[in-house]
C-alpha cells in the first residue's frame, strides 16, 4: 500500500498560535528555565505561569523537566516534578497537590491512530491525583487517571487508570497491593 503523506493530505491539528507559542516557549525553556539553578523553584513557577500553566504554591519543578505546552499543565500545591521528567502535554496534564513525579518519568497525553492510514494524532488528558507518586522512569499513557494516593512503580507502563491508594508495577502495570499509611505521629493532640 502506498500513501500520500504530503502536508495537504495530513494537515496538522495544531493552530498557528499553538506552534508559535511552542517555539517561544522552547526559546524561554533553553535560555531561562533549563539553566536556572535548582533552588529557583519560584522562578520556574513564574515562567510556567507566564505561559498559561496553573502552578500551585510551593510546587517544585526541576530545571531539566520538559514541558511541551505549558498552557496544558496544572500542578497542585506542594507537588514535585523531578529532573528529566517529560510532560508531553498535547492534551491537558493535571498533577494534584502533594503528588510526586520522579526522575525520568514520561507523561504522554498523545499518540497516533494506527488504524488511520495517515496515523492521525489522538489526544487524551492525564490526571495524577493528590498524594500520588509516579516513580522513576514510569510511562503514563494518554487518558490515564492515577487515583489519589496511588503509587506507580519504577519503570511501570501504565495504559489504564489506577484506583486510589493502589500500588501498581510492571509492563503492563498491574495492581500489587493497597497502599496503607502508617500513623507515625500524633495529629491535633490525639
Amino acid at each position: 500500500m502506498r500513501l500520500d503523506v504530503s502536508s495537504g493530505k495530513c494537515p496538522s491539528v495544531h493552530s498557528r498560535n499553538n506552534k508559535i507559542g511552542r517555539v517561544i516557549w522552547a526559546i524561554v525553556w533553553i535560555g531561562c528555565f533549563r539553566p536556572s539553578p535548582r533552588i529557583l523553584f519560584g522562578w520556574r513557577r513564574l515562567l510556567l505561569r507566564s505561559f498559561g500553566a496553573s502552578i500551585g504554591a510551593n510546587a517544585r519543578i526541576s530545571p531539566s523537566a520538559r514541558v511541551w505546552a505549558p498552557w496544558n499543565l496544572t500542578v497542585g500545591e506542594e507537588a514535585s516534578i523531578a529532573h528529566n521528567v517529560d510532560c508531553y502535554c498535547v492534551a491537558p496534564i493535571s498533577i494534584g497537590a502533594h503528588a510526586t513525579v520522579s526522575q525520568y518519568a514520561h507523561l504522554c497525553s498523545a499518540s497516533h491512530d494506527i488504524s488511520d492510514p495517515h496515523m492521525s494524532l489522538t489526544m487524551l488528558p492525564i490526571s495524577i491525583a493528590d498524594q500520588a507518586w509516579v516513580c522513576a522512569g514510569a510511562f503514563i499513557g494518554p487518558g490515564v487517571d492515577i487515583g489519589a494516593g496511588a503509587v506507580v512503580g519504577a519503570h511501570a507502563v501504565v495504559t489504564r487508570s489506577v484506583d486510589e491508594w493502589t500500588v501498581v508495577a510492571g509492563n503492563p502495570a498491574r495492581p500489587l497491593k493497597r497502599r496503607e499509611l502508617r500513623n507515625t505521629r500524633q495529629i491535633d493532640g490525639d
